[in-house]
């Protein structure tokens, strides 16, 4: 009986000792003791002691990161081409209006809105149900599917487009085709830099990507590459408001997945989800 009663004494204790490490770690306590004595990373130094990167370099080298890293080296060739572009274009003077190349292309399409009230109103209201249908899907994902990157990509795009387009506001261009029933509808005013309807349609496609819903986000491209052409056709977004419009998208989906990293744990990730998209819940 001694025997049995000092096992069963040392299993409790370990058991007991279980609960308290677990409740440590659970409430910060174990990771904030070892805080303090975990030493600081040194910074990387300026000059490495193998010596510099570039010493090492070889023709042969050199030739097979070119066939491998094509793509990098064609920016790096269009970098200089682009150079010598911007140190010799003439500047548009101040009393002209702006050179825009996507206006340029589209001046056929401008002239057939401008003549036909009726297809520019029905292409407005088409384009204003597209802009719907990227509300209803970002709301979708959060208020049904439980999956707060999207609408958390869109308030961190919203606003920001608001700061930018009212830090420089762009002239309306010369020819512009408006419409009561285009978004936002009732002929108001609207930021022109950059271009929302571009930047949602973005973020609601990147979701649909990494949920595997890849044939609804080809018809989103597909519908916003379409878009795109009407807002150039009716001067209602210059060329570069609808390019940084899509470089928005990308950019608050990065950081709203950022966000969901740092407030969303891995231990509350849904276990009824098999799309491997790091989805959370609450």
């Amino acid at each position: 009986m001694t025997a049995e009663s000092g096992v069963r004494s040392t299993t409790q204790l370990r058991v007991r000792r279980r609960t308290a490490n677990t409740a440590r770690v659970t409430l910060g306590i174990a990771h904030h003791e070892n805080a303090h004595h975990r030493k600081a990373p040194s910074p990387l130094p300026l000059f490495p002691s193998h010596g510099p990167f570039f010493a090492r370099w070889s023709v042969l080298g050199v030739a097979g990161a070119l066939r491998r890293h094509l793509l990098p080296c064609s920016f790096a060739i269009l970098l200089l081409v682009f150079m010598g572009v911007e140190y010799t274009i003439p500047m548009v003077p101040s009393a002209s209006p702006p050179l825009d190349l996507g206006f340029a292309l589209t001046k056929p399409l401008n002239a057939a809105l401008a003549a036909a009230p009726a297809l520019n109103t029905a292409l407005a209201a088409l384009n204003t149900v597209f802009v719907g249908m990227q509300t209803f899907y970002i709301l979708w994902t959060f208020l049904v599917e439980g999956r707060p990157r999207p609408i958390i990509a869109a308030l961190f795009m919203f606003p920001c487009r608001g700061i930018l387009g009212c830090s420089t506001q762009l002239p309306l261009p010369q020819g512009f085709v408006g419409s009561g029933v285009d978004f936002p509808v009732g002929n108001v005013s609207f930021f022109l830099f950059f271009s929302g309807h571009v930047a949602g349609a973005v973020i609601a496609s990147l979701d649909m990507r990494r949920t595997q819903r890849h044939k609804m986000a080809w018809a989103f491209d597909a519908l916003n590459l379409l878009q795109s052409v009407r807002l150039l056709a009716s001067r209602g977004h210059y060329t570069i408001d609808l390019a940084v419009g899509v470089g928005a998208g990308f950019v608050a989906d990065v950081l709203a997945g950022k966000y969901e990293v740092l407030k969303w744990k891995p231990d509350r990730q849904r276990a009824s989800c098999s799309c491997r998209c790091s989805c959370r819940t609450w």
